[in-house]
């Protein structure tokens, strides 16, 4: 299984500095949650451990490798990205977009086996999108595309996961589902994911690490239980947090200050 590794990387965006100094290796079997205040860099760092953008200093590796020298397409048989928004803009079937997560493991003019259509049709299955195969994407609604775009990803079966807000869009029990697919694919299946999140009290349920971004480049990481205090929670969100203890660990929600008005 591949282990992915940050080696003193510097990443900036604009004039914004992401982190400094990024020290740090995501090893399958952890399901890491990725914490920061709206336009902190989330996004911008998911790119780069995906190889889509070089760091400014350092290097990301995959399994010892510098992702930016390996292959395109080798780099997509062991990692997988679920982008934040998710946007389907040309006319295809349901099936035919989730069988574009096969592409990385097929060889030049190759078509889709039977077998690579059978994995399809299971992941639509799991994300309670049977029926609508062979509906056109353009039509989705905001919450069923999300769910293909990760239905997409399971049939890629990568090692990795790079979820940029998997459960954005989606309902309550949508969110369940996902997260609970994720943590599955990670805790039975001995993968990795790293998953970009706002909600505290679903990282705090599935994700097993946490790396936290509070600007200007500085950051925090460590196991879930350690990372998740009311200190670093504000110092993270930059507003009062209430924790509360409940028979399945900590749950967390803001602290409403009275308005003067």
């Amino acid at each position: 299984m591949a282990v992915l590794a940050c080696h003193s990387v510097d990443l900036e965006i604009a004039t914004k500095q992401v982190v400094s100094n990024l020290d740090l290796s995501f090893e399958p079997g952890q399901f890491w949650g990725l914490m920061g205040a709206n336009g902190i860099g989330k996004t911008t760092l998911m790119k780069c451990l995906a190889g889509l953008i070089s760091p400014d200093q350092g290097r990301v590796s995959l399994d010892g490798q510098a992702i930016l020298e390996i292959k395109r397409k080798q780099v997509a048989r062991q990692v997988g990205m679920m982008q934040q928004h998710t946007v389907y803009v040309f006319d295809a079937s349901v099936l035919q977009t989730a069988l574009t997560g096969r592409h990385p493991h097929l060889g030049n003019w190759q078509r889709e086996s039977a077998e690579d259509i059978k994995k399809a049709q299971t992941a639509i299955d799991q994300l309670a999108l049977d029926g609508l195969e062979d509906r056109s994407v353009t039509s989705l609604s905001g919450g069923e595309a999300r769910r293909l775009a990760f239905a997409t990803l399971l049939v890629q079966e990568p090692n990795i996961m790079l979820l940029d807000e998997p459960s954005n869009h989606l309902d309550l029990k949508h969110q369940v589902s996902i997260m609970s697919r994720i943590g599955n694919e990670v805790y039975s299946g001995n993968k990795l994911a790293i998953a970009a999140m706002h909600d505290i009290n679903l990282a705090a349920c599935y994700c097993s690490h946490v790396l936290m971004l509070f600007g200007d480049g500085q950051w925090s990481a460590g196991p879930a239980v350690e990372m998740f205090t009311r200190t670093k929670l504000e110092r993270l969100y930059q507003c009062p947090v209430q924790m509360v203890d409940t028979p399945d660990g900590k749950r967390f929600h803001p602290s409403f200050v009275e308005s003067s008005n």
